[in-house]
């Protein structure tokens, strides 16, 4: 049995753990509607494979919410997933089918409720934002030009978080959570970049940069 120093030394030594949260299907949605050659489950899912060999190749621990495309996960089961994980960062992969273009970012910057449960935390709140600008950070810098940059927003200007006052899978969080809507898939040439295997790889690559920046790994590249 270890002793308490021994315990804290593993959990100092232990590599960060990130959890990766390819969007749907859900309880809100399939994912499955065809925009411009391609759907938003597929994209999330191979974004994501790409991220996890990044992230590995950093010297992170990786849990993915869900084991293949097109496995149906709540969003409150992919909550329970990364707080059990104790993830030093959740990733949250979606892709928009709105009017606007490029990428953005999510983050709770208030608490919400949902079925009695108020969350998250002002700790993961703050967390949450230091992590959300880690990743813009990264992302503007590697997509430059490729794509335009929606910049960090919260929660709330979502449907979902308006009424809430946060997304679902922020206020069951007990953990720093972060949603990138990676492209919008009704955009022909965001849909475009994020089919071609260039615009995947840059998209994981951008994003694994950015969580090098929010909490390094033994692996991780220098950010500055």
């Amino acid at each position: 049995m270890l002793t308490s120093i021994a315990l804290l030394i593993a959990l100092t030594l232990a590599p960060p753990t990130i959890v990766i949260d390819p969007g749907h299907p859900s309880e809100v949605s399939s994912g499955a509607k065809v925009h411009n050659g391609t759907t938003e489950v597929h994209v999330a899912w191979s974004v994501a494979q790409r991220l996890a060999t990044l992230l590995r190749a950093h010297g992170y621990r990786v849990v993915l919410t869900k084991p293949n495309e097109g496995t149906r996960v709540t969003n409150a089961d992919r909550a329970r997933i990364a707080n059990a994980a104790r993830a030093a960062l959740v990733v949250r992969l979606h892709c928009d089918d709105g009017a606007d273009s490029g990428f953005a970012i999510y983050r709770a910057d208030r608490q919400g409720r949902i079925d009695g449960h108020t969350g998250p935390s002002p700790a993961v709140i703050r967390a949450s934002a230091e992590a959300a600008e880690s990743l813009h950070v990264s992302m503007a810098q590697v997509l430059a030009v490729k794509l335009h940059d929606g910049g960090v927003r919260p929660d709330v200007k979502t449907g979902v978080g308006e009424q809430q006052g946060a997304l679902t899978g922020s206020v069951l969080s007990e953990v720093p959570v972060v949603l990138i809507e990676m492209v919008s898939l009704t955009n022909a040439h965001d849909a475009s970049f994020i089919k071609s295997p260039e615009g995947e790889s840059l998209m994981a690559q951008a994003l694994a940069h950015g969580e090098d920046r929010y909490v390094p790994a033994g692996n991780a590249p220098r950010t500055e």
